[in-house]
């Protein structure tokens, strides 16, 4: 049998994302994204019956859609496109008698979260208005260029900087193609359903501003058009539904008892009796999905769905998210066991199809029977490719800490591994640090597989995943025990694989996994090369500049910086860089708001000012999410930098 060929950085090309499912009456809707001949992200709408292996394509042409749903009564799908002269994305309608996709809507600055009311004759969606009700971005509009900022959180890595419009509830009339503006506040409105009766909207928001880093869960009256606060301002609760006799809201989110760290949980509010329960509480449990990879952009959250008597949701723990299932009671039960990534899902009676990725497949769509947890393929996009690329499946690893906690990682071998032959390593760090390595397909670590690197990653303490204590331990001790737990996983994975060649080790990544990365360097030089991406290096400047940075680095690192600056200069990279030996890639987007590029040029300047061996590659038009989201031909660059920067240094 033919050996398969190795994988190459312009496979991006050629995968396929497959999400957004959405299942009404035995046919299923969803997204098909993949990069064409131009290089830019392109996706349409499929529909298939969850019988049949057969999907149809129902969008076509350049653009990209997003977010399909079947209207209740099946007569009709919506989604948000940006298709042909669209600036923003817009609200689209098309028939499920056949038909071409009409455009409803055309907002100055686009419109998201489309949801359909219970009778199929609204749809609900949210745009950014500005409080007197102008569309337009004076900032963008205006022939002058400043900027007159005046409130504290000012820009945002996703959205850039942020200007006077909010985004507000807006309703579209099926029968008589109008819209309506149902709502003028002064913060973002984030809707996530109605209430059977159609006479409520459920929705979570933050009235209490900048400063305090929370959201409430919401209730919009339809008829009155006032708003009735669910939650006590207390913590962080966002994702909310209505249980399907109106009794009850499911509601995912936590009390910030351990800040950005703490565990989310599911709760429940009685509108007979008011009260908010917190019904996960006995549970070590994180609800939601937080595994990291670079094939979907960032994480994804969806809202908890009932069943019967019953809450389905997705669960992190031990390197897998899978759908679980929580009883009235708090018990969670597993639906899917198979130790993979369920990034998505939709259910309707007993019937599910859910997004299922693993470290070997970048992601199809699968039914699924509730009663009996059987999964049943529905999609195959990225088969052609499979069939004729290698990719490694991982070794589980789990060693121990050299406190005794329990700490699990991977090991993936070289293309073409050869018993008796000796290999370069690279240990990977994921971002976060609150995020989690796993059972997801991940490109780049494929890809340095295939240049005939070993590659290990572990979910060092401050990982979610091994409960509520592990995730916490990190804050406050930024590289401390977390760097220990790297080092000692390194330790072990070359004692049990002596074909690792130890004078030809790596260490890469990005965000929290580039702060440890200049971390690392500077503390030992066991690694001949490094590349640090999108990095932290400086928590003083940190503070001021990112888009997070006024309440992280006192929720992570415990410091505020004006009560304890020496602290933040303590845990910061860049104190130690005359410590620095190991030749150093650095890489990160001109507008990275999360870790501004500042903190590379600082990083950058001042080992260049002590002659070391050091790269800056500055990526244009490029956020915190370049490996993930960002412009294709640059995520292709990305990589080629970094295979070249290895593969000259090892």
């Amino acid at each position: 049998m033919m050996q398969k060929r190795a994988i190459t950085a312009k496979d991006l090309e050629s995968l396929h994302v497959i999400k957004d499912p959405h299942l009404h009456s035995g046919k299923v809707a969803y997204i098909r994204q993949t990069i064409n001949t131009e290089s830019e992200y392109e996706s349409h709408l499929f529909v298939q019956d969850i019988d049949e292996p057969v999907a149809t394509q129902w969008t076509f042409g350049d653009g990209r859609i997003e977010a399909p749903a079947f209207s209740p009564n099946g007569q009709w799908i919506t989604f948000t496109g940006l298709k042909h002269d669209d600036k923003k994305p817009q609200l689209y309608i098309q028939s499920t008698h056949g038909g071409e996709p009409k455009k409803i809507t055309s907002f100055t600055n686009g419109v998201s979260k489309p949801i359909w009311s219970p009778d199929s004759s609204t749809i609900l969606f949210t745009t950014a208005i500005k409080k007197d009700g102008d569309q337009v971005d004076e900032q963008t509009s205006s022939k002058s260029q400043k900027k007159v900022i005046t409130r504290l959180a000012y820009k945002s890595d996703a959205k850039g900087f942020l200007t006077d419009a909010t985004n507000q509830l807006v309703t579209y009339d099926i029968g008589t193609n109008t819209t309506t503006v149902l709502t003028n506040e002064s913060v973002d409105l984030t809707p996530s359903g109605f209430s059977p009766d159609a006479k409520k909207i459920v929705l979570f928001a933050n009235f209490e501003g900048d400063a305090h880093i929370l959201s409430d869960i919401y209730l919009f009256d339809m008829e009155t058009k006032e708003l009735e606060k669910i939650t006590a301002s207390n913590g962080s609760f966002t994702q909310a539904s209505y249980s399907p006799d109106g009794r009850y809201l499911a509601i995912l989110g936590h009390e910030r008892a351990f800040k950005g760290a703490t565990y989310q949980k599911l709760w429940t509010y009685e509108f007979a009796t008011k009260e908010l329960r917190n019904i996960t509480k006995s549970s070590d449990e994180h609800l939601t999905d937080v595994m990291i990879g670079d094939i979907r952009g960032g994480m994804a959250y969806s809202e908890p769905v009932w069943h019967e008597d019953s809450i389905y949701t997705l669960c992190s723990k031990n390197g897998a998210t899978e759908l679980v299932r929580v009883g009235l009671d708090g018990e969670i039960t597993r639906v899917t066991s198979e130790n993979n990534h369920v990034y998505a899902f939709s259910l309707e009676g007993d019937t599910g199809v859910i997004g299922v990725s693993s470290p070997t497949r970048p992601g199809e769509l699968y039914t699924l029977s509730l009663d009996s947890s059987k999964l049943k393929p529905l999609t195959a996009f990225n088969e052609d490719l499979l069939k004729d690329v290698h990719v490694e499946e991982p070794e589980e690893m789990i060693i121990k800490a050299s406190d005794g906690l329990s700490i699990q990682g991977w090991l993936l071998k070289p293309y073409g591994f050869r018993e008796g032959a000796t290999y370069p390593g690279i240990l990977e760090i994921h971002g976060g640090p609150h995020a989690m390595y796993g059972q997801t397909f991940f490109h780049e670590m494929q890809l340095f597989a295939a240049q005939g690197y070993a590659v290990f990653y572990s979910n060092p303490r401050g990982s979610h995943g091994y409960g509520q204590e592990f995730v916490n331990a990190v804050r406050g001790d930024y590289g401390g025990m977390d760097y220990d737990d790297l080092m000692t996983f390194t330790d072990a994975v070359l004692e049990e694989n002596p074909w690792i060649d130890t004078t030809r080790l790596g260490v890469t990544g990005g965000s929290y996994g580039g702060f440890m990365t200049n971390w690392i360097v500077a503390k030992n030089n066991r690694f001949k090369v490094a590349a640090t991406l999108r990095c932290i290096s400086n928590w003083i400047s940190f503070y001021g500049v990112s888009d997070i940075g006024y309440f992280f680095t006192e929720w992570e690192v415990g410091a505020d910086f004006l009560a304890d600056p020496d602290k933040l200069w303590e845990h910061s990279p860049l104190r130690y860089v005359n410590d620095i030996e190991t030749p150093l890639l650095i890489m990160h987007g001109e507008l990275d708001y999360r870790c501004p590029i500042e903190q590379a040029e600082q990083l950058y300047i001042a080992l260049k000012m002590r002659e070391k061996d050091v790269r800056f590659v500055r990526f244009p038009e490029s956020n915190h999410e370049l490996s993930r989201s960002g412009k294709p031909y640059l995520r292709q660059e990305r990589l080629d930098e970094l295979v070249t920067w290895f593969n000259d240094k090892l």
